[in-house]
């Protein structure tokens, strides 16, 4: 069995939509009876950069192991705010190593859904979707839902979902 299957996957970074997602990810998973698969994009190291003199980057074990602690941090503190469905949904939390939207459709191949936290900011740039969210609403073979930590016009934890199909 796929390890995604009858799971919600929720993508974090330590943004304030990321924590929005990752709430309503949460409420979303205990609607439907299913796993929390927290998946953080670690960022890969520019190893070029050390041919130009600068210093070396930290190992690749290191940065995913420092976005794991990271992203089992966010999901404490949602967990807390919110002890009611922590008791209910299993949650697990990891961290892979490469570019955040190709990691997201990784992990969310065969999801119920993936859920992402909307980017940008101020008023026109937050109407916008960014580039992980466009590329997984565009690509995933599972519908996607987008979560803003506030909309364009101040209210909180507006939810859009784009289901895609195959």
């Amino acid at each position: 069995m796929d390890d995604a299957t009858g799971a919600v996957v929720v993508g974090v970074d330590g943004s304030p939509g990321s924590t929005a997602a990752l709430a309503y990810a949460l409420e979303e998973a205990a609607r439907r009876g299913a796993r929390l698969r927290v998946v953080v994009a670690a960022q890969v190291p520019e190893y070029w950069a050390m041919a130009y003199g600068m210093v070396a980057p930290p190992p690749i074990s290191e940065v995913v192991a420092g976005a794991q602690a990271a992203g089992q941090q966010e999901v404490d503190g949602v967990l807390a705010a919110r002890p009611d469905l922590a008791s209910r949904v299993p949650v697990t939390v990891e961290a892979r190593a490469g570019a955040a939207a190709h990691v997201l459709l990784d992990a969310a191949e065969g999801a119920e859904v993936l859920v992402i936290g909307h980017r940008g900011r101020g008023a026109v740039r937050s109407a916008l979707l960014g580039s992980v969210g466009l590329h997984c609403v565009l690509h995933a073979s599972c519908p996607v839902t987008i979560v803003r930590a506030t909309d364009v016009t101040g209210h909180p934890d507006r939810a859009e979902e784009a289901a895609v199909s195959v």
